[in-house]
């Protein structure tokens, strides 16, 4: 029987989400398969893949084939790198404490890589937020500063009316003061 370690499609239309498993080369896609070996998530960024290493490995090495996708997942988890340092085990070139310590230095520059990116995307993501925050505020003032414009009469009407009104009332005081300030002073000088 020829295995291939696959892809499983699951969500919803739109948003994918594979199980990556074992099933028979003649099994439809999304049927029969012989065991689950983790899962891959394309809607996160970076995507999310969640896999059982030692059971991936142990179907690699005993034969199962991955397709092109899975094949790309297993090479990002280190699964066929491992296989590749443990052919040259088998072979002599190395011993099995040097394809350890090559496979830890491995995965650490790998986890730096990844922490790198997620890193960089979340800084990213800030500058964007904040580019487009002050792009909404230079909108909110250049509209408030368009209604306060057109709330606002012209400049000619407004520098006349005040002065103008100051002038006439000024003058009405006067007028009535006047009166007032004569009628005082006769009635004084009659008594």
């Amino acid at each position: 029987m020829a295995t291939k370690i696959r892809l499983q499609r699951h969500g919803k239309k739109g948003k994918p989400f594979y199980y990556i498993v074992v099933a028979d080369s003649r099994a439809p896609r999304d049927g029969r398969f012989i065991e689950r070996l983790g899962s891959y998530n394309p809607n996160t960024n970076p995507a999310t893949i969640d896999i059982n290493f030692d059971k991936t490995f142990t179907w690699v090495d005993n034969g199962a084939q991955p397709t092109d996708t899975c094949r790309a997942i297993l090479s990002y988890k280190g699964v066929l790198y491992k296989k590749h340092l443990q052919g040259g085990v088998k072979k002599g070139a190395l011993t099995q404490e040097q394809a350890d310590a090559k496979f830890t230095a491995w995965l650490e520059q790998k986890d730096g890589k990844i922490t790198g990116k997620k890193a960089d995307l979340s800084s990213t993501k800030q500058a964007a937020r904040k580019a487009a925050l002050e792009a909404e505020a230079k909108k909110k003032e250049e509209k408030a500063a368009a209604v306060a414009a057109k709330n606002t009469p012209p400049a000619d009407e407004v520098e006349e009316t005040p002065v103008a009104e100051a002038e006439e009332a000024s003058a009405a005081e006067a007028t009535e003061e006047a009166p007032a300030a004569e009628e005082t002073p006769a009635a004084d000088s009659a008594e």
